[in-house]
């Protein structure tokens, strides 16, 4: 615990492009724990920690803080089984188009004890209330949050451990000095993760700060995505050959006699 709170008190005193200020009172210096996670053939996981530090004048009280993290943009479809003749198929469908493939909301108490509704909602803090574009009919919109599709389509991200919402993950080691944890599952997309820290006083949001990582192949995997990419036809080849000359050991090893 000493150590976490003495890397973030380091992080208030040193130049952050992170830092942001919303108003003349308050001001937020972050850091994130790791600038770069690798995935290999083994990974499972990680866990990443941002400090953070409130500079305020205005105020000896301790404010609210909301993290944000979000992962690269991609376009999903959820489904609507029906009963038809006994058997459950799909009848309806609606896309998703550009939201966050990691989405993991943390806050310091439950978002509805901090601020009126109208600022949770232009704040996007919780998953209920962050912004998911979707295509119906022929328009791009968003939808109320009570809306099945949408409901489904959070349900299936937070049971993958993609989408994830505590009001209580961000703890305070001093008045003014926090930390948040997060998990990026062993599925996560590769691509560039924001994190949004919003400091809120008095029910109204007072300052801001972003920061960002990079979640990337490395060893083998790596090099095997970027042949795949520079050498596309000699990479078709090289799959082809290799899957015929398993074939032929799986025929030769287990034929009958």
């Amino acid at each position: 615990m000493a150590s976490a709170a003495a890397v973030a008190l380091a992080c208030a005193f040193a130049p952050d492009p992170a830092a942001a200020q919303a108003t003349s009172a308050d001001r937020l210096v972050i850091s994130v724990s790791q600038p770069q996670v690798s995935i290999t053939s083994t990974f499972t996981g990680a866990e990443l920690v941002v400090f953070g530090v409130a500079e305020t004048i205005a105020s000896d009280t301790t404010p609210d803080v909301v993290v944000t993290v979000r992962g690269p943009k991609q376009s999903f479809v959820t489904w609507r089984k029906s009963r038809l003749f006994g058997l459950w198929v799909n009848t309806d469908s609606r896309t998703f188009i550009d939201v966050p493939a990691f989405l993991s909301v943390q806050s310091n108490r439950p978002p509805d004890e901090m601020a009126p509704p109208a600022v949770l909602r232009d704040g996007q803090i919780g998953l209920s209330r962050n912004a998911l574009t979707q295509l119906v009919g022929t328009d791009y919109a968003d939808v109320v949050p009570t809306d099945p599709f949408r409901q489904a389509f959070l349900r299936t991200q937070q049971a993958a451990n993609l989408y994830q919402e505590d009001s209580h993950g961000v703890t305070f080691l001093a008045p003014r000095v926090f930390r948040a944890n997060f998990t990026i599952p062993g599925q996560a997309p590769i691509g560039r993760y924001d994190v949004a820290i919003q400091l809120l006083r008095d029910g109204k949001i007072t300052a801001r700060a972003v920061q960002h990582f990079e979640v990337n192949r490395s060893g083998f995997e790596q090099d095997v995505a970027t042949f795949s990419q520079t050498e596309g036809t000699l990479y078709g080849i090289t799959v082809a050959i290799g899957s015929l000359i398993v074939g032929f050991i799986g025929n030769f090893l287990f034929r009958k006699e």
